[in-house]
């Protein structure tokens, strides 16, 4: 019997991870992965500050899944088949020990991205898979028993099976249409908010932990997270607000990233207990300087910036402070509004939603339901993760799931 003939088009983590799962489980299939650009695992390389966020600490498939705006539901039964302390164990197999932080995210002890790159090169290299760079691939027809993959230069390369682990790239979007798939239009996800008020780009740097945000686009029930915030020199940032933009991806494209953002600086504290420690400072330093003595717990600059947002100035006292003042500075402590006015960038992450539809993929195989012998891992799919690792974690998943069934004879 000859030998499979497998293609994997792209060469990021999915596109690796995948040919390394195939080879791995035959030993006589012959595995070629193509990637455009001359430098593979570029994405890799640059994750995490160059750290390379390879999972998060979260093992149990249930809850793993609601980290995923789009995909969690056909997730599920993929995580039951490999998830993330999967994942430790297979980098751990292959000599890469991931530590946990605080936060959940894993990385490699060695707190570099180059040893997962050079994990998924000696492995890819020891396995025997052909790794082309530099190849452009330009289409893909479907014949009877096999594919036929055309490349710029005019090659052809002919695969019994095709693994399309292209990430958010036109063309793989194009060939998925092409073999008649449907794609959901990829838009953003994982950015920041530009908030055009000069005063509060001036605290740049300043970081409160936790906050509670609220998502307002018009006629839309209203979305919500709580985390970290971080001050920008364009607006505001921090894990809040990227799973914010995550979770508001699709809405906030349509509505050209224009919305209110309702954001509660004491979110372990109910309005009413806000207002009792407003008054309490009111009782006690009723002569001193409101802007010096605060009685909250917010950095001092920030503060500052709060009580100038509802008309207190430097030299106005608690004790003069008129009950409509305090009850403006209780609402701005607890649901101060603010203007979205388009998005910045995430530079750590390139992180998009919309792909290929998921009713079209069986995601026991990761195999077309369409197109027999067509296969897809990571965010070629309609599946996007919040930051921690999580885009990683479905990457490893689909791509491991789409190496075995490939290989399957």
């Amino acid at each position: 019997m000859l030998a499979l003939k497998i293609v994997v088009i792209g060469g990021g983590a999915a596109g690796f991870f995948g040919a390394i799962a195939c080879a791995e489980s035959n030993l006589q299939a012959q595995v070629t992965l193509l990637e455009a650009s001359r430098q593979p695992l570029a994405k890799v390389r640059i994750s995490g500050g160059g750290r390379c966020n390879v999972t998060h600490a979260c093992f149990e498939p249930q809850t793993l899944v609601q980290n995923y705006p789009r995909g969690g539901k056909a997730l599920r039964g993929a995580f039951s088949r490999f998830q993330a302390q999967d994942t430790v164990a297979w980098f751990a197999n292959h000599g890469v020990q991931l530590k946990t932080e605080a936060d959940g995210r894993m990385f490699p002890i060695t707190d570099s991205s180059e040893t997962i790159v050079n994990c998924l090169m000696n492995t890819a290299a020891a396995e025997g898979i052909e790794i082309w760079t530099g190849v452009v691939v330009v289409g893909v027809k479907r014949l009877s028993n096999e594919f036929e993959v055309s490349l710029k230069s005019g090659e052809i390369i002919r695969c019994d099976r095709l693994l399309l682990a292209t990430g958010s790239s036109h063309i793989g979007y194009k060939i998925a249409k092409e073999l008649g798939h449907h794609i959901e239009a990829p838009v953003p996800s994982l950015f920041t908010f530009n908030i055009p008020e000069a005063k509060l780009r001036a605290l740049a740097g300043i970081s409160v932990n936790p906050v509670r945000l609220r998502l307002c686009v018009e006629d839309q029930p209203p979305l919500e997270q709580t985390g970290p915030l971080l001050i920008t020199h364009w607006g505001l940032s921090g894990p809040a607000v990227l799973k914010l933009s995550a979770w508001g991806a699709r809405l906030l494209h349509e509505h050209h990233y224009q919305a209110t953002l309702l954001v509660n600086w004491f979110p372990e504290l109910t309005q009413d207990e806000v207002r009792q420690k407003i008054l309490a400072v009111k009782s006690e330093w009723g002569k001193k300087a409101i802007a010096l003595h605060r009685g909250v717990d917010l950095p001092h600059r920030l503060w500052q910036y709060m009580i100038n947002r509802v008309g207190i100035t430097t030299d106005d006292r608690w004790a003069e402070l008129p009950n409509k003042t305090l009850n403006l500075l209780v609402q701005e402590l607890t649901q101060g509004k603010y203007s979205i006015n388009g998005k910045g960038v995430f530079k750590e992450e390139f992180v998009t939603c919309g792909g290929v539809n998921l009713q079209e993929i069986n995601f026991k195989t990761m195999e077309s339901k369409l197109v027999p012998g067509l296969y897809f891992a990571g965010e070629v799919i309609d599946i996007d993760g919040v930051t921690g690792g999580f885009n990683f974690q479905s990457a490893w998943t689909t791509a491991y799931l789409a190496g075995n069934a490939m290989s399957a004879e």
